[in-house]
Parts: structure tokens; C-alpha cells; sequence
């Protein structure tokens, strides 16, 4: 697999938080990120230009101006992140993404927004391009099946998947499943009913119940991912490219050369989920009333 531990970024956390310094709250984001550009420059691998990289991010957040609003440290951490695995973030290609959490803190009886930070996230796509990029999986696949398919598997001790898709008429979806074959010889299966992967989405994504959510307008992309992040974590991979993968919904709190090994200061997966639900229940609450 390409080395991770790339040479470029070679900041200390000192210099690091002389820069930011330098960051003026008056400064268009656009004039933010490029106070950081020698940075990022130094961390993009060959197949991204500053340039192109650049581009995307300023993209990105004219499409989604909350971005803006986040705190300077995580969003650079979210974009070194991208950049140092050679994805790119919130493209059609669905790689990787730069979403905007706001972290609350409760007051009172209510919860107030203490700052907006933006969370690194990967596609079901980029999960894909880092596993195949590694050079250990001959084959990696999420496939979904709908009723119509001849589809069968067993689970045991002799492990079968068998998937031959309708030639018309399929259907509705039924399952959605993600496989792999190892360059070892190794090989490995995950299969989740539709019905699982709703549950599964709804218990740990914060936005799952809002109408402008991921999971009602890409349900199917959102199901692949799902399945693929399961497989992976049970894979028998590096341990390199196992704490790629780990990178996934996580917000950085520091730069650092190697934005991989740093520690996540949040992972909205687990710990923003009960400020949700808070929130769903205050909605109602407010409803009754």
C-alpha cells in the first residue's frame, strides 16, 4: 500500500498555532484557507494540484456556507485529512466529505449551539478507491438486491453468497450486501435486509429523521456504505489501512503532518446522537404544546 506517513506538512504544532493566529475573524473563508495553503500543499499526494484541491474545498463551501462558519482548526483538519488520502472531498465522485456539525451543550432546559465544526467523512466510493489503492483486496464490491433477483447465502462454517440479478423487472430492493477477495486468498461477506440497514442508519446517524437528510434522498449509496464499513471492520486488513478507515466521522482538534494519527476530538457516530434525540423530543414536546 502507498505509504501514509507522507514527508510533506512538516509544521509543528507551535507553528501551527502561529498561523492561526494570523487568522482574522474578518477574513473571507476563502482568504482562510489560503493562509493555510502552504500547509496543505505540502501534504497533497501527486494526483492532487493545490490548485485543483483548492478549488473543490471553495466549492464546497459556496455550496454549503455553514462550512464557513466552522471553527478553522477543524475544517483544515478535515481537509489535510482528505488530502493526505488522496480523496476528493463533497465531488460527484462521492469520496469523501466535508460536513458541518454543530456541537451543542445543554443550558438550562435547552440546547444552544457551542460551535460548529466540520466532521471528515468518507463515501462509500472513496472507501472503495482506499481498499482496491491498497493493493490488498483482488476484489471489493457492494451490490444491492432486489426481489426479483435469485439470491441466496448461508453463514457457518462453509460460508455461500450466490447473486444472479433479474434481467427486468426487478423489483423492489431487498438486501444489500458487500464482499471481498483477498490478493491471500482470503475472502468475506456482509449481508443486511433493508429494514436492518433503516435501523441501522436511524440509530446512528444524527440527521437520519430530517427531511433534507443523506439517508432520504441517497438511501441506496448511504446502504452501500453501510455494508462496506461492516465488512472492512472485521476484514483481515493492515493495520495501516485499518486506521484509514477509522478516519470516518470524525472531527481533528490539531494539525499535524500526519492528520491519520491524530486523535479525533469528537465522533458524531456516538456522542451527538443523544443531542438529537434531545432535540427530536423537544420538537415534540413543542408540538403537543
Amino acid at each position: 500500500m502507498k505509504d501514509l506517513n507522507m514527508n510533506g506538512l512538516m509544521e509543528t504544532v507551535k507553528e501551527t498555532k502561529v498561523a492561526e493566529k494570523k487568522v482574522n475573524k474578518k477574513r473571507t473563508t476563502k482568504q482562510l484557507i489560503e493562509a493555510y495553503l502552504p500547509q496543505i500543499e505540502q501534504a497533497l499526494p501527486k494526483i492532487m494540484t493545490p490548485e485543483r484541491f483548492l478549488s473543490i474545498v471553495t466549492t464546497a463551501i459556496a455550496k454549503n456556507p455553514k462550512l464557513g462558519e466552522c471553527t478553522p482548526v477543524s475544517l483544515i483538519g478535515a481537509m489535510l485529512t482528505s488530502a493526505q488520502l488522496g480523496l476528493e472531498p463533497n465531488t460527484v465522485l462521492g469520496q469523501a466529505y466535508l460536513i458541518p456539525y454543530d456541537k451543542k451543550k445543554k443550558q438550562g432546559d435547552k440546547w444552544v449551539v457551542e460551535k460548529t465544526e466540520a466532521q471528515f467523512q468518507l463515501g462509500y466510493r472513496g472507501m472503495l478507491t482506499l481498499a482496491q489503492r491498497s493493493g490488498e483486496f483482488k476484489t471489493i464490491q457492494a451490490h444491492s438486491v432486489y426481489e426479483n433477483d435469485l439470491f441466496d447465502y448461508e453463514l457457518g462454517l462453509d460460508p455461500k453468497l450466490k447473486h444472479k440479478p433479474a434481467d427486468s423487472n426487478r423489483g423492489e430492493i431487498t438486501h444489500f450486501y458487500a464482499m471481498y477477495k483477498l490478493v491471500n486468498g482470503g475472502e468475506g461477506f456482509v449481508v443486511m435486509s433493508k429494514e436492518d440497514v433503516g435501523k441501522h442508519g436511524e440509530k446512528y446517524s444524527q440527521s437520519y429523521n430530517y427531511k433534507t437528510s443523506v439517508w432520504k434522498e441517497h438511501f441506496e449509496a448511504m446502504a452501500h456504505k453501510t455494508v462496506l464499513k461492516k465488512l472492512l471492520k472485521f476484514a483481515p486488513v493492515s493495520t495501516e489501512l485499518a486506521k484509514v478507515f477509522e478516519q470516518d466521522n470524525q472531527v481533528k482538534a490539531e494539525i499535524s503532518g500526519n492528520m491519520i494519527n491524530v486523535e479525533p476530538e469528537s465522533i458524531f457516530e456516538t456522542e451527538e446522537e443523544v443531542i438529537e434525540i434531545d432535540d427530536l423530543e423537544e420538537k415534540k414536546e413543542d408540538e403537543v404544546k
